[in-house]
């Protein structure tokens, strides 16, 4: 595995040990998981606990006021130089945490900040919809009303992973409170509890590729919330200082993905650089822009609380760069691979098709060059 570009900054530091122990981790126990993982026979349930063991979803938790997710994001980017799925699975955990650890309901972050950062309890984030919402795509798929003590809430979400009967996840209603004296069309972000009978989890049709992720279609049938799991109302303002967090967290993904391409490439130089001399990408081209990616990726998670309109054009052109990247570097990885990668028992071909998925997931390329272009 290569070695991460970011600097050992203080010997007292833990978060270099964690990043070192997560990549051992994937190195020895992830990868032998990571075909059946793919193929949906697996869901690395007991692994995700033991990551946060070594502490890999506490590392971004604000410390009395600032946050830095440069060691979250490099830990994904080593899960993700070995499965893809696993990368994001952490960055659904990742993502929970950081929505406990910026929400004023000091209840809930009671309740719920050190049971997801240490990895007891794991689960994901229900925000697709939503941020497509907030950016005039679609339309908000749940309601609530107001009812004594919380809101009930109803509506389906056709996509929600990293979850099971035992696990939760955060989300967006409308509220839709009719003749009730409330706000109707205001917005309230909450946990949902997927051991909760009101909701059903039911398994999505089989994807191209990452199908062990834990994913479902999540319904909701008169769900009562209680104030209790709420966290924050009204949500835009909470939506605008989570979302470079919820955005640059994304990035492990693609970076890891990148890395074990461009290894890739290295591996077939031997028997086939003869001939790939030829192909127009080379690995060296994916380095640098890798290595340009990541400069930017640790700088601008060292602030993921910065309100300049500027910093967040930044992180929303790094999250659309890398996306195109992740599916570029694939397509070349498979390339130079030649007719060895088209076989299944060969990881370039999942490689590519985790690659898409860097691309499509929420904010997807289009989304981000729509964003882009609404300024």
């Amino acid at each position: 595995m290569g070695s991460l570009a970011l600097s050992r900054v203080a010997a007292q530091d833990p978060a270099p040990t964690i990043t070192d122990e997560v990549a051992r981790l994937a190195r020895q126990e992830l990868a032998p998981l990571a075909s059946a993982i793919d193929a949906g026979s697996v869901y690395p349930g007991e692994f995700l606990r033991r990551l946060g063991k070594t502490g890999a979803w506490s590392s971004h938790v604000p410390q009395e006021g600032p946050a830095d997710l440069r060691w979250a994001i490099q830990s994904m980017a080593a899960l993700g130089e070995v499965c893809g799925a696993t990368a994001f699975m952490a960055w659904c955990q990742n993502t929970l945490v950081w929505y406990v650890a910026n929400s004023t309901n000091v209840k809930l972050a009671a309740r719920f900040g050190n049971c997801f950062s240490s990895g007891r309890a794991l689960g994901g984030t229900g925000l697709s919809n939503p941020m497509k919402s907030f950016f005039g795509i679609e339309r908000l798929k749940l309601k609530g009303r107001k009812v004594d003590g919380g809101y009930v809430v109803r509506g389906a979400l056709p996509w929600v992973s990293n979850l099971g009967p035992d696990h939760y996840f955060g989300t967006i209603f409308e509220r839709d409170d009719d003749g009730t004296g409330g706000e109707p069309g205001s917005t309230v972000m909450f946990l949902a509890d997927c051991s909760d009978p009101a909701i059903t989890l039911t398994p999505c049709k089989p994807f191209l590729a990452m199908d062990g992720t834990g994913t479902y279609s999540v319904q909701f049938r008169d769900v009562f919330v209680p104030d209790e799991l709420i966290l924050a109302e009204p949500a835009a303002p909470f939506v605008k200082r989570i979302r470079a967090g919820f955005i640059l967290l994304q990035t492990g993904m693609g970076l890891g993905l990148m890395r074990d391409c461009i290894n890739i490439m290295d591996e077939v130089h031997a028997p086939l650089g003869h001939v790939n001399r030829y192909l127009p990408q080379q690995p060296v081209q994916f380095r640098e822009l890798h290595a340009e990616f990541e400069k930017e990726a640790m700088t601008l998670a060292s602030d993921p609380y910065n309100a300049d309109d500027s910093y967040w054009r930044r992180v929303v052109a790094l999250r659309l760069r890398i996306g195109d990247a992740s599916v570029a570097v694939a397509h070349a990885a498979m390339l130079h691979c030649g007719a060895r990668g088209y076989l299944m028992s060969h990881r370039a071909q999942r490689r590519l098709r985790e690659a898409y998925f860097v691309a499509i997931v929420t904010p997807a390329t289009k989304q981000l060059r729509k964003m882009l272009a609404d300024g």
